[in-house]
């Protein structure tokens, strides 16, 4: 694999595992996020502008625009889902969690609704995933745990869910208007709708929201889209199928902050599995992307 395109994804996963344990942590991780995709939409609009004028003005058909409208919306109900999740429950579960459902429902739709077949690694692919979450939430202990513990999962489930579908509009978008463009599009609806979530909610808010260390949301925001950046950066010297499951290393990295910085697991054997079940789940990612 090309060393500069492999740099690149660790680059990005390094910045999107950053972007994340500064949600978890922060006050109010929902309106961090809002800060941070306001901040970078206020620099990246005018300066996509200016480079589609210098490009002499490329086309960006309609439904470009109508795909760019409803993954920003479902974008915005990712941040929701996923800080709704990480208020609730641990980073070292909820993550692997939704990043390993959005992976297996990828399948799912795959097969069932395109009819495509699983190659044999595809298939062992599947398998990884399936046991990396099984050993990271271990479902049939939810009964025996708090109500937080099973909204946190639902809320893990359900982002899951959302990452699929935000993904396959953003594939079908980019291979019809150049990615800078339609970022361009994507971003500054996601914190339209992020503004409007954050708005109705101070307005019903029964307790007073913690206030944002807006220079660290600011931060944060520019780490995400750099991590966005550096993957199209990686796809420019890198097949899709080799950079979609790399950049999952993600899920390792944060996996392994929660048990060891942030001391999430408790016991040492709890910490061991939930960062194997993340392993499992990269791995599941990797073979799958070896199968397409």
């Amino acid at each position: 694999m090309d060393p500069l395109a492999l740099s690149f994804i660790a680059i990005a996963a390094v910045l999107h595992a950053g972007w994340n344990i500064l949600l978890k942590t922060a006050g109010d991780p929902l309106r961090t996020a809002t800060v941070g995709m306001a901040a970078v939409s206020v620099v990246l609009v005018p300066v996509a502008f200016v480079a589609w004028l210098w490009l002499d003005r490329p086309g960006v058909p309609p439904y470009v625009w109508a795909i760019g409208l409803a993954s920003g919306i479902l974008e915005a109900t990712y941040f929701v889902t996923l800080t709704g999740a990480y208020q609730r429950g641990e980073m070292s579960v909820v993550y692997p969690l939704a990043r390993g459902t959005a992976l297996v429902l990828a399948v799912v739709i795959g097969v069932v609704v395109l009819g495509e077949h699983l190659a044999p690694l595809a298939m062992a692919g599947v398998a990884l995933l399936v046991a990396g979450l099984l050993v990271v939430q271990r479902p049939w202990r939810l009964a025996a745990q708090g109500r937080g513990d099973r909204v946190a999962a639902a809320f893990a489930f359900t982002t899951g869910i959302v990452i699929a579908a935000y993904t396959a509009l953003d594939r079908a978008a980019v291979q019809q208007a150049p990615p800078w463009l339609y970022a361009a599009i994507l971003w500054p609806v996601t914190a339209v709708v992020l503004f409007v979530i954050d708005a109705v909610r101070s307005r019903t808010a029964t307790r007073p929201i913690p206030a944002v260390d807006r220079r660290t949301a600011i931060v944060g925001g520019f780490a995400t889209f750099g991590a966005y950046s550096f993957v199209l950066a990686a796809l420019s010297r890198a097949p899709l199928a080799v950079v979609a499951p790399l950049r999952e290393s993600a899920v390792v990295l944060i996996s392994a902050w929660g048990v060891l910085r942030l001391r999430e697991a408790g016991a040492a054997r709890e910490g061991a599995l939930r960062i194997a079940g993340s392993a499992l789940v990269l791995l599941g990612a990797v073979a799958l992307g070896a199968a397409r």
